[in-house]
């Protein structure tokens, strides 16, 4: 069964960090673009960042820019959201997707497959 798990969410004060991680089973993310997403309540789900097949091309949402750092290690199967400097409006839920022969995206409609989410509270 093709599943993308996420986890390292949690609460935390406003200027800390947390890394999260979006692990893949039953298929092989050498061939998938994986992109974070995020989704608060009452609003859309945006596009967080990205990370190419290769890890040579990265994409950030404005937002995050220079705050948040994606990574991925091919060998454990799983790619990392490093978020630092958070902000209470970073609150929300993060999913990570994976995206077949893809290059990185951070529109949704090209992902082949979800997880079903981590909770990211900031908050004092």
């Amino acid at each position: 069964q093709l599943q993308l798990v996420e986890s390292g969410g949690g609460l935390v004060q406003p200027g800390g960090s947390l890394r999260l991680s979006c692990a893949a089973s039953g298929f092989n993310l050498d061939y998938f673009a994986i992109g974070w997403f995020r989704q608060a309540p009452g609003k859309e789900r945006e596009g967080v960042s990205c990370i190419s097949r290769s890890e040579s091309s990265t994409f950030y949402a404005n937002s995050v820019k220079g705050r948040f750092t994606i990574s991925r290690d091919n060998a454990k199967n799983t790619v990392y959201l490093q978020m630092n400097s958070l902000k209470p409006e970073d609150t929300a839920v993060y999913y990570c997707a994976a995206d077949y022969m893809g290059r990185g995206d951070l529109g949704p409609n090209v992902y082949d497959y979800w997880g079903r989410g981590t909770q990211v509270t900031v908050s004092s």
